[in-house]
């Protein structure tokens, strides 16, 4: 064999490892059960979960705790993942701007006793295009 083709194969051989590396360090989606399971079990990596915010007849977060007078760094607010689990989550950071607004959050962290410990926040917004709705408007002109 050539030099060149060795180093290229080594080469190789280092970029899978990197690629497995790394790709072992991938977070999936699980529940609150899972993740439940997992802080029992002693892991500490981080996980994202996904659910939607319960909200009151008039369209507003239900079960929300947020006062930047007492404490800017603390924010609480239930959340309910997709086998209909609600579960308290904590966030030590202020509130996310448009938060209210979410249909979907997906919270990253980890499960500490009895809530979940939110290091970062994903939200999914609502469209502002509804499927199957199309809005026009017609434009007048003046005559001069």
């Amino acid at each position: 064999m050539k030099l060149s083709h060795i180093i290229l194969l080594i080469v190789i051989a280092v970029a899978v490892g990197v690629i497995v590396s790394t790709a072992g360090d991938a977070s999936t989606y699980v529940s609150f059960a899972e993740a439940e399971k997992m802080a029992a079990d002693g892991e500490e990596k981080s996980i994202h979960v996904v659910g939607k915010l319960p909200k009151d007849e008039k369209g507003r977060v239900a079960e929300m705790l947020y006062n930047p007078t007492i404490d800017a760094n603390y924010f609480e607010f239930t959340l309910v993942d997709n086998n209909k689990r609600a579960q308290k989550v904590v966030y030590r950071s202020p509130k996310p701007a448009d938060f209210d607004k979410s249909e979907q959050v997906v919270v990253i962290g980890a499960m500490r006793g009895e809530t979940f410990q939110c290091e970062k926040i994903l939200m999914k917004c609502p469209s502002k295009y509804k499927e199957g709705e199309l809005e026009v408007k017609e434009a007048t002109a003046k005559k001069v």
